[in-house]
This record gives structure tokens, C-alpha cells and sequence, in this order.
């Protein structure tokens, strides 16, 4: 039945941490997220804190790393990779610090493509050990269009790349589908301002339940706000729990997220 809570504790792949310098966001402490994820029912919520997106890599990670230890067994940190500030640098050390559980690059906001020399290394970092890459996606950006993402999944195999935002528009989703259709390295996350509940089912119609991933935005949206888009769409108890915990769960395998129960357990 549409709209039933979830069975397990629902995981979020896409949320951020503090303030943002372009426009004002309440709450985006990790206090109050973590809160909010006990109202939802989320056990855990993988975050890039937006110091490090915007101004200062380093600071900014740890930042991230600080939430996870405020926070044990609730919060999870990508380490994110600024390709214009010593991406070697935190990649060596997301390598070195087991608190770390992925990577997030921004190609837009770093005006920087993905297809470019400088991502090279977080590319391969993915493709030798499996640790999943959260990038933004935007349909028509020269930095990130989900088509440029083709040719990652070409060069680099066996890196996990998830879509953030699935392209943000109705005819940015339709090309994430098609990229992720042809690559199975790519993965559909589903948190956007122009989110529906269609547009996920089509996520999921066409690619498949088990590469769709949930995915918030939190603060800059509500985690509720992008919760009920997933739990009110036209899905089967079965896909809502793959796309809310399931597929996530399988997806970081490289460094197990919190909560997730030994192998044999279940």
C-alpha cells in the first residue's frame, strides 16, 4: 500500500552540514538533523558539510568528520574532492580515515567537468576500491550533464558514480535514465526541487529498482519534504524499501555505512 513506513531504517545519500554563503538556510546543524531523522524514521544520513564544497576542502571535511563523531552511528561523511584545491591531498587522506565512506565532487560549482585530468585521480580511487563518488548532476551543464558521466563509466569501469539529483529537471532525469541504462557503474539519486513521484517510478520502470537510491538535499530540503516524494510514489513495498535502505546499504560496501548488520545476520 502507498505510503506505508518502511520496514527498516531508511537511509539518505544526499544531505549537507552548516551554513551556505549564497542564500540562508535554518537549522543546518547536525543536532537538528539528526532530530529530524528520528521523526522520518532515517537511521543514517551520509552528509558533505557545504564549508567544504565552497570555500575550503580540508576545513570543510572536517567539519564532516566532526558530525560523524558528535553523531556515532547516525551520520556518515563523503570527503569532498575540490579539483582546484589538492585533490592528491584528500584523497590520501579519505584513504587513511575509515570515518570517511565516499566522495563528493560538485562539478559545477568547481566549474570544473567531470571528464577533466584533475578528477582523474578520484576516478580511479573509485574504480580500485569501490568507494562511491556522490556527484551533483544538472541537465545542459558543460560540467556535469549526466551524458559526461558516460564517458566516466567508458574510462573508469568500475568506479560507482551516483547521479546526484538525477539531472534536477524532467528532461535532466529522462537523460540520467538513459546514461545509467547503457552503464551499470551509474546510480540514480532521486532529491531535487522538481522531484515527482512519476519521475521516480520511471527512475525505477526503467532502470531498474535496484540502482535508485534516496537521496534528500537536507538542509537546503526538508528531509521530510523528500521523504514523502519517495513514500508517496506509484512503487511497490518492495522497490520503496530498495530505493529507501536496500540499494544504499548494497552500494557502500567499500566502507560499511552504520547500523548495517553483519553478513548472515538477516
Amino acid at each position: 500500500m502507498i505510503g506505508r513506513r518502511p520496514g527498516r531504517g531508511i537511509v539518505d545519500v544526499h544531505a549537507h552540514l552548516g551554513p551556505y554563503s549564497l542564500f540562508y538556510i535554518p537549522e543546518p546543524d547536525a543536532a537538528t538533523m539528526v532530530a529530524v531523522m528520528d521523526r522520518t524514521g532515517t537511521e543514517v544520513t551520509v552528509l558533505a558539510a557545504n564549508r567544504a564544497i565552497q570555500q575550503d576542502a580540508h576545513l570543510g571535511n572536517s567539519q564532516s568528520l566532526a558530525a560523524v563523531d558528535a553523531h556515532p552511528g547516525r551520520i556518515a561523511a563523503y570527503a569532498v574532492i575540490n579539483p582546484w584545491q589538492d585533490p592528491e591531498r584528500e584523497l590520501d587522506r579519505l584513504a587513511a580515515d575509515e570515518r570517511f565512506v565516499g566522495i563528493k565532487v560538485h562539478p559545477s560549482l568547481h566549474r570544473y567537468p567531470v571528464t577533466g585530468a584533475r578528477y582523474a585521480g578520484v576516478w580511479e580511487f573509485a574504480a580500485s576500491t569501490g568507494c562511491p563518488v556522490l556527484s551533483h548532476s544538472e541537465h545542459h551543464s558543460p560540467y556535469d550533464s549526466p551524458v559526461l558521466f558516460e564517458t566516466v563509466a567508458e574510462r573508469f569501469p568500475g568506479a560507482p558514480v551516483i547521479l546526484g539529483h538525477a539531472g534536477i529537471t524532467p528532461a535532466g532525469v529522462d537523460e540520467a535514465i538513459a546514461a545509467a541504462g547503457r552503464y551499470g557503474s551509474l546510480w540514480l539519486e532521486v532529491c531535487g526541487s522538481q522531484m515527482t513521484g512519476p519521475l521516480i517510478r520511471s527512475m525505477v520502470d526503467q532502470v531498474g529498482s535496484d540502482r535508485v537510491l534516496f537521496g534528500s538535499d537536507f538542509p537546503f530540503i526538508d528531509q521530510r519534504m523528500s521523504l514523502g516524494r519517495v513514500v508517496c510514489a506509484p512503487l511497490t513495498e518492495s522497490q520503496r524499501q530498495d530505493v529507501l535502505s536496500g540499494n544504499a546499504r548494497k552500494l557502500f560496501r567499500w566502507r560499511p555505512l552504520p547500523g548495517e548488520p553483519e553478513v548472515g545476520d538477516e
